[in-house]
């Protein structure tokens, strides 16, 4: 059995009841192999439209990313619009432009219509460590307020350091759209939320095989779904075996996260007054909160090939008292790795791989909004509506330099190189 991965989120989890894993033939409107944020946001929205849905998972839900990550719900995607603009041309940025913040709005949805406690908290901020990265800080703003986010702050030195007790950022942009929560929670919840809409849920249920044809079976150890359409949500957790022209395209990568011991309020309100959430506008950035028992939580690096690495704290510790010094006494109660999808463009991936087959993946570090957008958008299509669909599975889906031999080496050159020129404030 593959439980979830030992972590202060593990520990915490609201109460819940193990799903059956599958052990028949079954067939439904819809089967979904992956109960992460992308396959629990699709089946979710497809069970609200009215489609009988079976969703698969071979560990437990939220095992992979969604039941690991930092739980900042970041807007926008890994490439901010301008650049999208840039590459793909001004019709794709205005469709995708006014999509970056509806992940965001979703999840808030989702929270209260559910009624689910994953103690979200409003307010994110992005942290700047040299004028470059503010000035970059200062175009981000701009381009987000032309889709309609009209609510951020840019800050200066003195501003960030009254939300920030740090002397590291020359400035930062608060994002009051932004905001952290408990990820396991949200998903513990969401799956629940599809039970009560009648969506089935199997967990320890691989996919071994996909039959692809007019209706579609997929196959597991002990049983099978006969469907007709398929979505794959595997992301960073899907394996290279079952579908191998996905995952040519991407590659998993690492990372990891440390928590505190529980902080007295004084000491966490000292370090984060107004409990927003914080990540840096490094290209390997580090980002940290308060959780909700005033624990500091805090993440960063990457390992490309998502090997877990053996030891955890000489990759954040250090990170983690460089920015909060006053830290130095205070005891690490949890640590753990986590797998994210990266992909050559660090756009999401959409798409079909048959006519009744569809697979959504690889959101490259933004995967607790963008995954939440994708459910949104995999029900409009089989609702008959695929335009905004579309217009992601219309970008390039472009292999990594070097095939699947090299891709890590090439990639960890190329990340040495953009971290040097952090580094040095380029």
């Amino acid at each position: 059995m593959t439980e979830h991965v030992a972590s202060y989120y593990a520990d915490t989890a609201n109460p819940f009841a193990p799903y059956p894993a599958l052990n028949e033939d079954i067939r439904c409107d819809v089967c979904i192999v992956g109960g992460g944020f992308t396959g629990l946001s699709s089946a979710l929205h497809l069970v609200e439209a009215g489609f009988d849905v079976v969703l698969l998972e071979a560990a437990r839900v939220g095992w992979g990313a969604s039941g690991r990550n930092g739980g900042q719900v970041v807007n926008s995607y890994s490439r901010d619009i301008d650049v999208i603009e840039a590459r793909y041309g001004a019709d794709t940025a205005a469709m995708l432009g006014g999509m970056m913040f509806e992940g965001a709005e979703i999840i808030r949805n989702r929270i209260e219509q559910y009624a689910i406690a994953c103690d979200y908290r409003p307010g994110g901020i992005f942290a700047a460590l040299n004028p470059k990265q503010l000035r970059t800080l200062e175009h981000q703003q701009a381009n987000w307020r032309r889709y309609g986010n009209t609510r951020l702050e840019l800050l200066d030195q003195e501003a960030i350091r009254r939300e920030i007790a740090s002397d590291r950022y020359v400035g930062g942009l608060l994002d009051p759209n932004g905001g952290h929560l408990h990820p396991l929670n949200l998903a513990l919840g969401e799956a629940d939320a599809i039970r009560r809409h009648g969506g089935r849920l199997y967990e320890q249920s691989a996919a071994t095989r996909i039959d692809y044809r007019q209706p579609a079976k997929v196959h597991t150890a002990q049983g099978s779904v006969t469907a007709g359409f398929v979505i794959i949500a595997g992301n960073a957790y899907l394996g290279d075996k079952l579908e191998p022209r996905l995952s040519r395209l991407s590659m998993p990568c690492g990372s990891q996260i440390l928590t505190t011991e529980p902080l007295s309020k004084d000491m966490a309100l000292s370090l984060l007054p107004n409990n927003f959430c914080v990540e840096d506008c490094n290209y390997l950035l580090d980002y940290f909160r308060l959780t909700a028992d005033n624990r500091l939580l805090y993440g960063g690096g990457v390992v490309y090939g998502a090997r877990d690495p053996a030891d955890i704290d000489p990759l954040i510790l250090p990170k983690l008292l460089k920015t909060f010094p006053q830290l130095k006494q205070v005891r690490i109660d949890y640590r753990w790795s986590g797998n994210f999808l990266l992909t050559l463009s660090r756009m999401p991936q959409f798409g079909r791989l048959e006519n009744n087959v569809y697979y959504m993946q690889g959101d490259s570090g933004h995967g607790v909004t963008c995954t939440h957008l994708a459910g949104k958008l995999i029900a409009e299509v089989l609702r008959g509506d695929a335009e905004r669909f579309d217009a992601f599975a219309r970008l390039p889906h472009l292999p990594f330099f070097g095939g699947r031999q090299f891709r890590v080496p090439f990639t960890a050159l190329g990340a040495a190189y953009y971290a040097l020129r952090d580094r040095l404030g380029f």
